[in-house]
């Protein structure tokens, strides 16, 4: 009988955890959300500040939404995962922790808060909505210096009336590749919830809901929008610019400081992981 060589023992590693890190920030001198060579980017400032702060050689985050240059957040989420022994006792780590990245962190970035993320929790996958507001100033007369970092002054008054009439044609699922700058292997379909257009005090404010967006998607509704707001468009223009499915050279991309990541939406903790598993499917019209 042939002795049999025992099997390897399996290599013991340490729990790990998930964080859930909510971050708000002016996007005006950075370069974006993505880590770019030689560019100062939201995620290389927080990794950096966050990897001193843990004492780690490096982390990475995970985030719900990548934003472009001069893009605004308040309500961005992102996770990480560390081991379990690197936070220790987690209710007054955690708190600690938020205290610290905040004396280390520049002013136009801030995590607002650190909690344990629930099982199957993923901040890009398990996202079941994103709310974002573009906001503009028509009135010239009203236009607020303070606020110029965060809105889109426009010289001519727009018809908030028409561009609600116009968006409403756009809302539910579709192809939104007319709106969209491709990317290779990614899909441009997505649901649009809502788009709507509210005015006070002379501010313009649209409000636009997805479960996700492709790349220059809001600006680009927005900039197709305000066409018919001036009445250069009919109302039913923005509709036939999306049938055609393609990207459209009439529609100009607005400039990127006048939207705002105001908030991310996530099922109940329950539905999360399930949720993450529908997002990582390839999309296509039924």
């Amino acid at each position: 009988m042939t002795e049999q060589t025992p099997p390897e023992p399996t290599p013991t590693h340490a729990a790990s955890v998930r964080l859930r890190l909510d971050v708000g920030y002016d996007g005006t001198a950075f370069s974006g959300w993505a880590i770019q060579p030689g560019r100062r980017t939201v995620q290389h400032t927080l990794e950096r500040a966050l990897a001193m702060v843990l004492r780690l050689p490096e982390v990475r985050l995970t985030v719900a939404g990548r934003t472009d240059a001069g893009v605004h957040a308040r309500g961005q989420v992102c996770h990480l995962d560390v081991t379990a022994d690197v936070i220790g006792d987690a209710t007054t780590s955690l708190d600690s922790l938020t205290r610290r990245l905040a004396g280390i962190l520049p002013d136009d970035v801030r995590v607002r808060g650190v909690a344990l993320a629930p099982a199957g929790f993923d901040a890009r996958f398990s996202a079941s909505w994103r709310r974002y507001a573009y906001r503009i100033c028509d009135e010239i007369s009203q236009v607020d210096p303070l606020a110029r970092g965060h809105v889109l002054v426009w010289p001519r008054h727009l018809d908030e009336s028409a561009m609600n009439a116009a968006a409403s044609e756009l809302t539910g699922e579709h192809d939104f590749a007319a709106f969209c700058k491709r990317r290779d292997g990614a899909t441009t379909v997505r649901a649009l919830h809502g788009l709507e257009w509210t005015r006070k005090d002379g501010l313009l404010s649209a409000h636009v809901v997805a479960d996700a967006f492709c790349h220059h998607m809001v600006r680009s509704l927005v900039g197709c929008l305000l066409v018919v707001g001036e009445g250069r468009r009919p109302v039913e223009w923005p509709a036939e610019v999306l049938l055609g499915a393609q990207r459209d050279p009439r529609v100009a991309v607005v400039p990127a400081h006048g939207l705002t990541l105001e908030e991310v939406g996530y099922p109940p903790d329950a539905e999360l992981a399930t949720r993450a598993r529908q997002s990582r499917a390839v999309r296509t019209l039924t």
